[in-house]
């Protein structure tokens, strides 16, 4: 993690939005309105107003552009991973603002918009470097901030995968999947299948399995600088592969994908002393109620 040692100069920014503008119509205009006062220039991408009436201050390209200081994102941690994944490799933060159901990745909530704002386009915040996982499949480079998930068909035979870490297969598994997660994204997918829980900071990756049909199967720690591979052994039915929950392709029987670990792929705006482990109680704690 690091932190700005003073606000950093937002002159220009991206919006991102849950694409559903009619249910954030206000909060966009409070941030045209709360960028333009700060001497910002708020831009969207034609597609995330679903072509939605002009709204006052907001410059509407057909796509986002490279040269921005921070993106802006109002939604859910999807929204905040798509701008995340837009801008991975480059030094643009993301701060996203929560319009979601858990918000994990949002730095504040909706309800405390305007001064999410203030935060976001005075460059009052600090800076959280995520690290992801690259997948090369099909011919295509595909980077996940959260994770990557090998899912069996519905109604299609449980899926047999292999996975070897090091040179050595250290699982072969009849299941319904299996999921390769950064610090980040063990709190989705991977949480769900009972894996553990990385702090935002470990360096390493999590590869756990979905509904394992043996009592052996266990979610495994790896390395930084280990490379994952995974293999469909099964002979009859190709897997789906997705890529922080977007399809990605599928796998075919005996066919072999690599995944490795990139530190610094991503990074986040998030409050100034914020902690992942009250994040961890607020967000889940709350959803147990």
């Amino acid at each position: 993690m690091s932190a700005a040692d003073e606000p950093r100069a937002i002159r220009r920014a991206a919006l991102f939005t849950h694409s559903m503008p009619a249910e954030e119509l206000a909060a966009i205009e409070v941030a045209a309105r709360t960028a333009a006062a700060s001497g910002c220039e708020l831009i969207a991408a034609r597609d995330e107003l679903n072509n939605g009436d002009p709204v006052p201050g907001l410059t509407v390209l057909d796509e986002h552009p490279d040269d921005v200081d921070l993106a802006l994102a109002l939604g859910g941690d999807g929204t905040i991973l798509r701008a995340l994944r837009r801008y991975a490799g480059t030094d643009v933060a993301v701060f996203g603002i929560n319009y979601g159901t858990v918000g994990f990745l949002a730095a504040t909530e909706s309800e405390e918009l305007e001064e999410g704002l203030d935060r976001a386009f005075s460059g009052s915040f600090e800076v959280i470097s995520l690290p992801g996982l690259d997948l090369a499949l099909n011919g295509t480079r595909n980077v996940a901030v959260n994770d990557i998930s090998f899912i069996r068909r519905p109604h299609h035979r449980v899926a047999e995968l292999s996975y070897t870490v090091g040179g050595r297969e250290v699982g072969r598994v009849r299941c319904d999947g299996l999921v390769a997660a950064t610090p980040a994204g063990s709190t989705g997918y991977n949480l769900a299948n009972n894996g553990p829980i990385l702090a935002w900071g470990v360096e390493g990756y999590v590869v756990s399995f979905i509904a394992p049909h043996t009592l052996t199967a266990r979610a495994l720690v790896v390395a930084p600088d280990d490379v994952l591979h995974v293999t469909n052994v099964g002979e009859r039915d190709p897997v789906d592969v997705a890529v922080d929950g977007i399809s990605a392709g599928e796998l075919e029987p005996g066919s072999e994908v690599v995944v490795g670990f990139r530190d610094g792929l991503a990074q986040l705006a998030q409050l100034e002393g914020e902690n992942f482990y009250r994040r961890i109680r607020e967000k889940f704690g709350r959803l147990a109620h």
